[in-house]
Formats: structure tokens, C-alpha cells, sequence
């Protein structure tokens, strides 16, 4: 009889919780972590390919040095930055990690549009490979976040609503914040550079000498 009814109370109160709302913010909240792991799998992508983009770019445009140094710390001030679970649960850090890979895709886009002096450069084999996994990462990122932000509006849009909002208070579930729109056109643009190997018209003159790196 005792099993019985712990089994019933048990039904009652799932009952209970799925008329509340309470599974419908758990499916939710699982589908913005797994949103976010996937935004992080593509930042991490390109993080991974800097490094040997400013190699490559430094073997034929050394004296660049302002530029790749930027671009360098731009990748380091990215990725250190924990970009754990819990960060999408505290604003002020996920606006921090938001800036930090701002101001990266800012640097590389820079960087590319430097390149444009370098004929040799934008004829490189390696660089062009790299430039073109770099577009594709851009793409993707972009195609994270928007997913990342539809699953984001939807939890809190449940969190808010009522009779959902008393029971994501009393198990504490929270707004999530989100990226913002501020200049979100812009950031959705890959960073692109031309490949017309022509000499550009300035009057920076291309490192015609300098080898290509080794790839890393």
C-alpha cells in the first residue's frame, strides 16, 4: 500500500510539473547550452586557424608588425576567456566574451584588407587555403549564433510568461542574456579579401623577396 502510494504521488507530481511548465524550461534550457557549444566548437575553429594566418601573412609582410600584433592579441584576449556553461548565465561575462571576439573578427578584417598590397601573398597556396577554411568558419559562426539566439528568445520568452514564470522562479530559472543586434550585420559578415593578384596602386611596395613560411 506504502508503494502504491508513493508511486501515485510520485505521478502527481510529474503531473504536475509538466502542467507547470517545468519540462518545457528544462527542454529549453538543454537546447541553449547545446546552441552555445556549438557557437564556442566554431570561436575555438578560428582561433585555431589564427596563428598560422599571421605566420603566413608575416612572411611576406613583416613590417605589418602594428597589424599581426593586433590580431595576436586580439586571439589571446579571446580565448582567455572561460567559456564555460555557466557564462551564459551571467551577463557582464558573456558581454565581456561578446567584445573579446568582436574585436577579433574587427583584427582579422583589418588584416585582410592589409593583404590587398601583397600580390605574392594573396597567390600563396597556404594562404589562400587558410583564408578560404577562415570564410567558411565565419559562416558557420554565424549560423551558431543565429541559432543561439532563437533558442535563447524562446527560453526567455517561457521564463516570462505566466503560469511558466512562477515555476522558473521557484527553481531559479533565470533570463539568459543574448548578442546583442548593435552591429550584429556586420559581424554576420565573414571577413573576405580579394584574390586579383594584380599590384594594387599604393604606395606600400609588396615584399617581393621574402619566402613563403612553412606550414605549421
Amino acid at each position: 500500500m506504502r508503494r502504491l502510494t508513493s508511486s501515485l504521488f510520485a505521478l502527481l507530481a510529474s503531473a504536475s510539473l509538466a502542467g507547470c511548465g517545468y519540462n518545457k524550461l528544462q527542454n529549453q534550457d538543454e537546447a541553449v547550452k547545446a546552441a552555445w557549444a556549438q557557437v564556442i566548437n566554431q570561436y575555438q575553429r578560428r582561433a585555431d586557424l589564427v596563428p598560422n594566418l599571421v605566420n603566413t601573412v608575416k612572411g611576406y609582410a613583416a613590417q605589418e608588425e602594428r597589424v599581426l600584433v593586433e590580431v595576436t592579441e586580439a586571439r589571446a584576449k579571446a580565448t582567455s576567456i572561460q567559456a564555460t556553461p555557466e557564462l551564459i548565465n551571467d551577463p557582464a561575462a558573456f558581454q565581456k566574451f561578446q567584445q573579446s571576439q568582436n574585436q577579433l573578427t574587427a583584427a582579422l578584417k583589418t588584416l585582410l584588407s592589409t593583404v590587398e598590397a601583397y600580390p605574392n601573398l594573396k597567390s600563396d597556396a597556404l594562404f589562400r587555403d587558410l583564408l578560404t577554411q577562415l570564410e567558411g568558419t565565419e559562416n558557420r559562426i554565424a549560423v551558431e549564433r543565429k541559432r543561439y539566439v532563437d533558442a535563447v528568445q524562446a527560453y526567455n520568452v517561457t521564463v516570462r510568461e505566466f503560469p511558466t514564470n512562477l515555476t522558473a522562479s521557484w527553481f531559479d530559472y533565470e533570463l539568459k542574456p543574448n548578442f546583442s543586434v548593435e552591429n550584429e550585420a556586420a559581424i554576420a559578415t565573414a571577413p573576405a579579401a580579394t584574390f586579383d593578384t594584380t599590384t594594387p596602386s599604393q604606395s606600400k611596395t609588396p615584399v617581393e623577396s621574402a619566402p613563403p613560411p612553412a606550414a605549421n
